[in-house]
């Protein structure tokens, strides 16, 4: 029996210049992080990952109690950043996430950016990044991480275009 591996990049990006973010498009507007929002941050998790490559690497993707589970453990952990946790929605539904934590002093972690694919290529995954990066800078940190899957080209090609690097290259098996 042979197990899949799943190429990722753990990519870095220094804080000292940030773009500015930018305005959303019109009927866009942020929503910061609450308790009270976790279910949407799910919602959205579900929506942007349960049929991507991501949610056979990570099988609670694939499921909306799996990214609630998910959520509660993100948004419960000591780690877990508030100020860098961000929901984006318009007038009928919330549409992309990031959420964000802290392991190691002076540095942030994007755990999670998903948006909506109804909702892509409007430049929103481009706000959130930028939000929770900013997010950072503004806690005194200098550097932040992000783990992606090699095979997701345009998550990948945004990241670089933000200025983040590619540091390590990873091999991970799906998660039971």
């Amino acid at each position: 029996m042979s197990v899949v591996l799943f190429k990722r990049y753990r990519m870095e990006r220094k804080l000292r210049w940030l773009p500015a973010v930018p305005d959303l498009p019109p009927g866009y507007f942020w929503v910061p992080w609450d308790r009270a929002v976790l279910p949407d941050h799910a919602e959205v998790h579900y929506r942007a990952f349960s049929q991507e490559l991501d949610a056979q690497l990570f099988p609670s993707f694939a499921d909306y109690c799996g990214c609630q589970l998910l959520l509660q453990n993100i948004s419960t952990s000591p780690y877990f950043l508030p100020q860098a946790t961000w929901l984006i929605a318009c007038a009928t539904e919330c549409c992309g996430t990031v959420q964000c934590s802290s392991f190691v002093a002076g540095q942030g972690t994007i755990q999670n950016v998903g948006v909506v694919p109804a909702h892509r290529g409007k430049g929103l995954g481009k706000a959130l990044v930028l939000q929770a990066l900013h997010a950072f800078r503004q806690l005194g940190f200098h550097r932040a991480v992000l783990e992606v899957t090699a095979e997701n080209t345009p998550a990948y090609q945004l990241y670089q275009s933000l200025g983040f690097r590619t540091v390590q290259t990873l091999y991970r098996a799906p998660s039971p």
